[in-house]
């Protein structure tokens, strides 16, 4: 192997490695593949399964005793996948008000912290999301009937017939 830098060549070790990358500032990644330019001194990590890293990361914060910070509040909102603005809409708050938590001006409230929690375990990353459909939220609409029929092991919508 090449350094990408200077073309020299790499050696390939197993080392300790301080992960900032995840916007954590307490991880260490034991034993990764660190591959470093005898030439440049210029280093590569390797991180297999990225994701999955990701997720174990997400389980220990929100599986804590204490308080979530600023930092692990930004990780656990990305790793569920939403943009701030988009976080804020889901749980009822401003924009605002998620920057002052992620930037540690403010503390998030207990019943916001309880409800992030609850996503990261529950519902884990999104992939898509109609956030546009909780701005269409109205205090006066009536609920519509929903209808719903067995079908095998499980549940489906079924349309009611107009009374």
């Amino acid at each position: 192997m090449t350094c990408m830098e200077c073309g020299g060549k790499l050696k390939v070790r197993k080392e300790n490695y301080r992960y900032l990358g995840c916007g954590l500032p307490n991880v260490t990644l034991k034993g990764v593949e660190i591959r470093r330019c005898g030439t440049c001194g210029d280093y590569e990590v390797v991180i297999p399964r990225i994701e999955k890293l990701h997720e174990v990361l997400a389980m220990a914060v929100v599986k804590q005793e204490s308080r979530l910070s600023g930092a692990e509040v930004r990780f656990l909102r990305k790793y569920l996948g939403y943009s701030g603005a988009d976080f804020a809409r889901l749980i009822g708050v401003s924009a605002e008000t998620v920057s002052r938590w992620e930037n540690g001006k403010e503390t998030m409230g207990p019943s916001a912290e309880r409800l992030l929690r609850m996503l990261v375990v529950h519902k884990g990353p999104v992939r898509e999301y109609p956030v546009e459909t909780l701005s269409r939220i109205s205090a006066k609409a009536r609920p519509k009937p929903i209808g719903l029929r067995p079908k095998g092991e499980s549940w489906v919508e079924q349309a009611l017939a107009a009374a």
